[in-house]
């Protein structure tokens, strides 16, 4: 078997497929090593991490998240694409759309089609499983992204990329209480019901909150990652409830949306709490507008989706063996301490 050449020696080399740009040299070195970096970080052994270079030959890899609308979704488009061209792979996106029936859509146009590998994170758990199915038939790797395709012991999946969701809706939810004195008036604004994050978050922040016998919870309405629809259930709240001390939303695209109608209601003594830790996220908890959110490592794990497919066309790598089933892809709470390291491994596509 022919040795692969690492980013770096390929770089030396001037193959054409790599620029030998000082500035592209510094990349392939910082690069090489993030790769390594992100497997170790997914719990990957770091001598198969070492191993991990780019295809000799192109791979053509089929992409789908949840919907380029939200911000985490578009964010993880731009990782899959960056670490794509960095291991040599063409990647085809198929938009979810925020929208089961549209994904599933573009789930059978995508089945229709032949792939080394593809990753996807479903809108809903259950909504995708016949033409994934079709597509693991086919001996094609599916690396699920995020949220459950379907259980993992009813779909074989080559592994499951996602955070510990019930960590990080339980996390926030425990800054929000501690904030408020472990009393007052709470309300959840969930994602959409049947995302299976979504269930963490909201399990997460059930299991906090059911400690605090002097917090109320108002409200628990899902507005479906939505800013739109969120802002409709703001303005209602915001006219119903007199006094809010505290919310929690499942990402921060609803987070700021509700923030925004805050303001122009002048309630924004209200504590607001987000799940994702996207750049306007983190500034906002920056400069006080947010209080905390909690990174739902978007890059790691899209770009996690490119390696794991890599290794298992190019390094033979079996599901189960040389990668977990399933691989969790934590991030920290993101407060003004932390603020301006997080948005730095974001803007390199490492968190």
């Amino acid at each position: 078997m022919t040795r692969r050449l690492n980013l770096w020696e390929r770089a030396m080399s001037g193959t054409k497929d790599f620029s030998t740009t000082r500035r592209d040299l510094l990349q392939a070195a910082a690069t090489a090593g993030a790769a390594t970096a992100l497997l170790g970080s997914m719990g990957i052994n770091p001598a198969l991490a070492a191993e991990v270079g780019r295809s000799e030959k192109p791979l053509k890899a089929a992409f789908s998240n949840a919907g380029l609308q939200a911000t985490w979704c578009a964010q993880g488009k731009q990782a899959a694409e960056f670490w794509g061209k960095l291991f040599n792979v063409e990647v085809t996106w198929f938009d979810g759309q925020l929208d089961a029936v549209k994904q599933r859509a573009a789930i059978d146009n995508m089945a229709s089609q032949k792939w080394d590998f593809v990753a996807i994170q479903a809108f809903g758990i259950g909504t995708l499983t016949q033409p994934v199915q079709k597509m693991i038939d086919a001996g094609t790797p599916v690396i699920d992204m995020d949220t459950l395709i379907a259980p993992l012991d009813q779909i074989n999946v080559h592994s499951f990329l996602a955070p510990d969701n019930e960590f990080m809706g339980a996390s926030v939810t425990q800054a929000l209480c501690n904030a408020m004195g472990g009393k007052g008036k709470i309300i959840m604004t969930q994602g959409a019901l049947g995302h299976t994050g979504a269930q963490g978050r909201a399990k997460g922040f059930n299991s906090v909150v059911k400690q605090f016998p002097n917090i109320e919870v108002l409200d628990t309405q899902p507005a479906d990652w939505d800013v739109s629809k969120t802002a409709r259930l703001w303005e209602t709240y915001l006219t119903k409830y007199p006094q809010i001390d505290a919310a929690f939303f499942h990402n921060d695209d609803m987070a700021l949306a509700a923030a925004n109608i805050m303001k122009a209601r002048n309630r924004t003594n209200i504590l607001i709490g987000g799940v994702d830790a996207m750049p306007p996220a983190i500034q906002a908890v920056s400069e006080g507008r947010m209080f905390a959110t909690v990174r739902n490592p978007s890059c790691r794990i899209h770009g996690g989706a490119i390696i794991a497919g890599v290794s298992a066309v190019v390094g033979g790598e079996k599901s189960g063996q040389g990668i977990p089933k399933n691989v969790v892809t934590d991030g920290p709470v993101v407060t003004k301490a932390n603020a301006a390291g997080m948005q730095w491994m974001q803007d390199h596509f490492l968190i």
